[in-house]
């Protein structure tokens, strides 16, 4: 219980953690946050950790003169980052195949938002690879569900860079741009609470509306 209200702080107070982290690892915190969107982005178990926030938080942390963090740098770094996790998340879903729908060999996996994701792909097909991106839990499953349906392997890593892309220059930018103004920098846990809700949303209403037509 201590772990998971640890874990909540520092996802609400993202900003105040990572300006502590920079300051004392300095350029070793480029391979701890590629590290964090790695693992986001390319193993189905860790879903929980943060993407979009962290993001903006970044952008916003990169802006100021007086920090370490180059931004055109941390975007190349994290593209390559969310572009290699998704690409390991497609092989092992192709190694593990269909029989993770089962239950066989998904111990770890949580097998609810796994088939919210299938149903998520077969829907958008291709496009979900984009649309997923901004969607947290979803965007870690669907490249495996991916792996999982066979997707065709150059179609897929198009996909992938193309959301890449899209995804850490879009979240990374609005930090960057927007972090600063006065009244961000204010209100910066509101903000972070608001992005988490915002980027939640499109998963709630899928799921709503998956109900309403069962």
């Amino acid at each position: 219980m201590e772990h998971l209200s640890y874990f909540f702080d520092v996802m609400i107070h993202l900003d105040r953690y990572l300006v502590a982290f920079v300051a004392d690892y300095g350029q070793w915190s480029y391979l701890a946050v590629m590290a964090v969107i790695f693992c986001e982005t390319g193993l189905v178990v860790t879903p929980f950790l943060p993407g979009d926030s962290l993001l903006f938080a970044l952008g916003s942390l990169a802006a100021q003169p007086s920090e370490p963090l180059n931004a055109l740098f941390l975007f190349f770094l994290l593209v390559a980052a969310s572009f290699i996790g998704n690409q390991v998340n497609y092989y092992v879903g192709r190694w593990i195949g269909p029989r993770v729908f089962s239950g066989k060999g998904s111990r770890w996996i949580n097998q609810a938002n796994l088939l919210k994701a299938h149903a998520f792909y077969e829907k958008h097909g291709g496009k979900t690879i984009i649309f997923a991106r901004f969607m947290p839990i979803i965007r870690t499953f669907v490249p495996f569900v991916a792996g999982v349906s066979t997707m065709q392997w150059r179609q897929f890593t198009v996909y992938n860079v193309v959301s890449a892309i899209i995804w850490i220059g879009c979240l990374l930018g609005a930090g960057y741009f927007f972090g600063s103004l006065p009244w961000i920098k204010d209100h910066f846990n509101w903000v972070i609470y608001g992005i988490i809700v915002v980027s939640l949303m499109p998963s709630v209403f899928a799921v709503l509306f998956q109900k309403r037509t069962t």
